[in-house]
């Protein structure tokens, strides 16, 4: 694959901005990172779009809204939604045109309004699972995870205490970014006290929905030596389907747990092949990484993406919370950002967000959350049909 670097990013912060549309955010994130990259949006060969379906058509198809927004200047535009991995998404998308010689820059870009509570049924189609699951079972998205979480405690002992630890983690992290739309530093005191969402999930241990948008620009190798002396390399992308379907597709839950109950091979979870694909293309390994942006969309699935990684053998995960290896300054920060807990989930912008942070920590433009002499990072999700991706940026 021919390389492909990252010269400019930018966000805005999160949060829940009413009278904002996702236009609105994304224009400002596409001029900050166009400003990083020191380009001008007349530069832009490419738009990749991911796409933000609550809002309708402009949202369905949003790079092509956004490019109005920032004024047409006669450039194709992709529009892309593969789920919470759809910022991932745009990057595959770049980078193949770009290594293709079809283009020489490309910009990726992903924002959202979100719907305000946890997400809802998205249809009243009868055949849609994942509707269903919200209408017949009554699943939200934090019921779900409150099940992963139970497993979780039942096959390796995690305990609330673990579960809780990983807020007050992240939530010092966050303390530091000042795009974090949480930048309080909590207790582990607060954590358990907050109100229980779904047992044993607390309100502080689940990621709320948020407003934000993320870009950035992509170039070939050639190009980026003449716009910087520090480029970021694209070192690999990893978004494969599972190898194997739920063994009961008509199962609600097993539909939406595209990780834990659709795997590859069987009993083993999705997240290891998609990490494990990103490794190969890069020619790494999990002792090769310095930092990772994991999606906790819960705190309990941190843990799980810290065994996915590779950085532990599975129901040790919690050893290395407790010992501080996972916290900046440890031996491997995870969420040295804060993590979606400290920002909100943004669904076609978190995949891009990770990537920004991880962008500035290997340029070493983190600020306090500076993880020392970071080389190499990884970002990593999922989402909702086996959707995920997994990213690795190296200097």
């Amino acid at each position: 694959m021919t390389d492909v670097a990252i010269v400019g990013v930018g966000i805005t912060p999160w949060g829940k901005f009413p009278g904002k549309t996702f236009p609105d955010l994304a224009r400002v994130a596409v001029q900050k990172a166009l400003e990083d990259a020191g380009l001008r949006w007349t530069d832009i060969q490419l738009v990749a779009g991911g796409e933000a379906p609550y809002v309708g058509i402009p949202g369905m198809q949003a790079g092509s809204t956004i490019s109005e927004r920032m004024g047409y200047h006669g450039v194709p535009v992709v529009n892309i939604w593969n789920a919470c991995a759809t910022g991932g998404y745009t990057l595959a998308t770049a980078r193949a045109f770009i290594a293709s010689g079809y283009c020489d820059i490309a910009l990726c870009v992903g924002s959202f309004t979100a719907p305000g509570g946890f997400f809802g049924a998205g249809s009243d189609d009868p055949t849609d699972l994942d509707a269903q699951r919200f209408r017949l079972l009554g699943l939200t998205n934090p019921s779900r995870f409150a099940q992963e979480a139970t497993r979780r405690m039942h096959d390796f002992g995690t305990t609330d205490f673990d579960l809780a630890q990983v807020k007050v983690k992240n939530s010092k992290a966050g303390a530091l970014n000042p795009n974090a739309r949480y930048r309080k530093e909590y207790s582990l005191e607060e954590v358990m006290n907050s109100p229980m969402v779904s047992y044993p999930l607390r309100l502080y241990e689940i990621a709320a929905t948020s407003d934000g948008a993320a870009a950035a620009v992509l170039c070939s190798r050639k190009k980026a030596s003449q716009l910087t002396t520090r480029p970021v390399i694209l070192a690999a992308f990893s978004g494969p389907s599972p190898q194997y379907p739920a063994a009961d597709r008509g199962s609600q839950t097993n539909y939406f747990a595209s990780d834990s109950t659709v795997s590859t091979p069987p009993g083993e979870p999705h997240g290891r092949l998609v990490t494990s694909g990103a490794y190969k293309e890069a020619g790494l390994g999990p002792q090769d990484l310095d930092l990772a942006e994991v999606y906790d969309l819960s705190t309990n699935l941190e843990l799980d993406w810290i065994e996915h990684l590779g950085l532990c053998p599975p129901g040790e995960a919690e050893r290395l919370l407790r010992d501080g290896d996972t916290a900046i300054g440890g031996k491997m920060p995870i969420n040295p950002s804060g993590g979606v807990s400290s920002f909100g989930e943004s669904i076609p912008a978190q995949a891009l967000l990770q990537v920004c942070e991880v962008v500035w920590q290997l340029r070493g433009q983190a600020g306090g959350r500076q993880v020392e002499g970071a080389r190499v990072g990884l970002t990593i999700n999922r989402g909702l049909g086996g959707n995920s991706s997994a990213i690795i940026l190296n200097r």
